[in-house]
């Protein structure tokens, strides 16, 4: 699977994971950057339309899985600290 199958199913699927009151998702780490191995997860920086506790995160986690069938990372960005924040905010790719 390549960054561009990733951006594509989540394209299609937009529905999907919009019902978990997603506002925007984007695409970041080794598939951001087409260099993902076999063993890889899809890091996906989630923006919430409203506050989800994490009940809610643990759901939509599971569907992004079921969906893109690999394990998924996500974070919101109010999550992200230090430099890395900065990092992940420039390379990041959203979905459109």
């Amino acid at each position: 699977m390549r960054r561009s199958d990733v951006l594509e199913t989540l394209r299609r699927r937009r529905e999907s994971w919009r019902t978990y009151g997603v506002r925007r998702l984007g695409l970041f780490g080794s598939f951001a950057y087409d260099r993902a191995r076999g063993d890889s997860d899809i890091d996906l920086l989630v923006e919430f339309e409203r506050e989800t506790g994490y009940f809610g995160l643990v759901r939509l986690r599971t569907r992004l899985e079921d969906l893109l069938g690999r394990r998924v990372d996500i974070v919101t960005p109010a999550a992200l600290k230090g430099p890395i924040r900065q990092r992940i905010l420039e390379a990041v790719i959203y979905v459109e």
